[in-house]
């Protein structure tokens, strides 16, 4: 269990890191590497303030390389200067995530696993508890009791970026399954196969 945690501890550091660097782009329109580690580095301090300076730095820099790899952020070069701009991609990203329009491509065939989000978020934070609940409602998943919610397709980093925009952890807990007992009313709301 400890190394689940870990996992999801770091996955979630890496999508606020990323969350970090586009708000940064999007904001700026384009950031020499220079000028982008200092801010994202102040930023990182108020989500990860234990992490030493070096390996926020490390998280920049694997964060960058993956959202080059995505697509939504590119290197650009002018004159002797190398820039980091956001991509056509990157600014939908963005705005996805600023208006809720949170979104799943459905394949066509059902890979036969369901997506079940759990969450025991405090009445202190009830307005994101909410909310979140909205969100889960827009995705397109089904409540099948107050805080359990099931969505038979892969989900799994928009719920990721979900809990960086709302900076949770422990609270959503996303977890893959085979079977839900007596799921035939599950399978009709989600128009699948009986099985």
């Amino acid at each position: 269990m400890h190394g689940a945690e870990e996992k999801l501890k770091k996955k979630i550091r890496n999508s606020k890191i990323q969350k970090v660097i586009l708000n940064s782009l999007y904001i700026a329109g384009v950031l020499s590497m220079a000028a982008l580690t200092p801010n994202a580095v102040s930023l990182l301090k108020h989500l990860d303030p234990d992490k030493k300076k070096k390996y926020q730095k490390y998280g920049i820099n694997n964060a960058i390389k993956r959202l080059c790899a995505k697509g939504l952020i590119a290197w650009e070069k002018n004159g002797s200067s190398v820039f980091l701009r956001l991509t056509k991609e990157g600014e939908r990203a963005i705005e996805i995530l600023e208006r809720n329009e949170f979104k799943v491509i459905v394949p066509k065939k059902w890979d036969g696993k369901w997506r079940i989000i759990i969450f025991d978020i405090h009445e202190t934070k009830k307005a994101s508890r909410d909310k979140f609940r909205l969100i889960l409602q827009k995705i397109g998943f089904l409540k099948l009791q107050n805080s359990v919610w099931v969505y038979p397709y892969n989900c799994e980093e928009l719920i990721a970026l979900i809990k960086a925009d709302f900076m949770m952890g422990k609270e959503i807990l996303y977890i893959i399954a085979d079977s839900i007992e007596h799921d035939r009313v599950v399978r009709k709301y989600f128009k699948l196969p009986k099985s």
